[in-house]
């Protein structure tokens, strides 16, 4: 478990550097195709025309999002980065999560009694904040969001996303109902840890 515990930090430390890296970039490209969309940058220039070939048919998906939401294409680029940047955060923070949960199943076997069930609903709340970590991340990329292989992610969480759609508006192209169900969560686990601490103590 140690060993593992030290490749999920040495996979965390890597992916932090790989991330700041790619945003550099991507947030240099996105710039520049803002740019040219609104013409800012020589539309028919060649920066324009590597542009429109390699980087706007990757931006699609993107591209009909913000367009079903009511944004303007020229837009996308800089609501790609967003995404880009949500991603990332995304994803180390549910490796933090999944470091912190597999610290704690360490100490509770030296602990035992009580701390088992304890970490059963630690373990039980972050499993939720997990899905909604891969819910999310897989809704911006069309290809994951399609694989049966995520499917148990929806099935975990829309539970509790679906009442919050009728409660909370999207912003733009942002649907913050994953965002307020992470916080609930987070607000109920200390609720219930309260309560067990109390019982146990």
């Amino acid at each position: 478990m140690l060993t593992l515990i030290g490749a999920v930090t040495t996979l965390t430390a890597f992916l932090r550097v790989a991330f700041l890296i790619g945003g550099v970039v991507l947030g240099a490209v996105a710039t520049a195709d803002w740019a040219v969309r609104t013409r800012r940058l020589n539309p028919f220039g060649s920066v324009a025309r590597f542009l429109r070939a390699r980087v706007d048919p990757q931006l699609v998906p993107i591209e009909r999002r913000v367009l079903r939401a009511g944004g303007r294409p020229t837009a996308t680029p800089l609501w790609a980065l967003m995404a880009y940047v949500i991603a990332a955060m995304l994803v180390l923070a549910g490796l933090q999560m999944l470091n912190a949960l597999m610290l704690e199943a360490v100490r509770a076997t030296t602990i035992g009694g009580g701390e088992l069930l304890f970490l059963a609903v630690r373990w039980t709340f972050g499993f939720l904040s997990f899905a909604l970590l891969v819910r999310v991340v897989s809704s911006w990329i069309p290809s994951l969001g399609a694989s049966r292989w995520l499917r148990w992610s929806y099935g975990a969480t829309e539970w509790m996303l679906r009442p919050l759609r009728g409660l909370i508006p999207s912003i733009g192209v942002i649907d913050i109902t994953p965002i307020v169900a992470y916080f609930a969560l987070q607000l109920l686990q200390y609720l219930v840890e309260t309560i067990f601490r109390a019982a146990f103590s």
